[in-house]
């Protein structure tokens, strides 16, 4: 069976943007998906090490602002219904397939490691900017932040910037 065409951008953008206004109404918050995985990770060390958890300033005023557990949050019940939402997408346009796309000129080995530091590298980068791209320029741009604005400007100039440099890595340069 042959996969279904994806959505009409503008379409899917537009639906984005009713889903944003209405997390912003219901929860009086934006969207943030690395705020999900945060509050996982603070889970995490709750659990396996409450010692440090106890005696480490960041995870105590977090306590003090947010009490119960981490998961308590609607960003990680978010995160956790963006996968679901993923897989049944996937299954409704038959786009389920497990492999590995790389561009023609890279091996797997490469293309491994430069989306693992990728990962790692817009992990850090969001907890340095405080917030992801969702949080903090598509959130911050729905209610005029200018620091979304900025955030935004500097998300994309960077891509921009730096697509010419790892192109090779994707497209069939001609043995450049």
């Amino acid at each position: 069976m042959k996969p279904k065409a994806y959505m009409n951008p503008y379409l899917a953008g537009l639906f984005l943007g009713f889903v944003l206004l209405a997390t912003i109404y219901i929860t009086g918050r934006g969207l943030g998906a690395s705020g999900g995985v945060k509050n996982a990770v603070m889970y995490g060390v709750e659990q396996t090490a409450p010692e440090h958890w106890e005696n480490t300033e960041y995870y105590q005023d977090y306590e003090e602002s947010n009490p119960g557990s981490p998961l308590n949050s609607f960003l990680f019940y978010e995160i956790i219904g963006v996968i679901i939402g993923a897989f049944i997408s996937g299954v409704i346009s038959n786009r389920i397939d497990l492999k590995f796309e790389k561009g023609p000129s890279i091996t797997s080995k490469t293309r491994f490691f430069f989306a693992i530091m990728g990962g790692i590298l817009f992990g850090f980068g969001s907890q340095l900017g405080r917030g992801c791209t969702s949080g903090s320029a598509l959130s911050g741009m729905a209610i005029m932040s200018f620091g979304g604005i900025i955030t935004m400007f500097a998300i994309f100039g960077g891509a921009y910037m730096l697509a010419y440099f790892f192109r090779g890595l994707w497209l069939n340069m001609g043995g450049k």
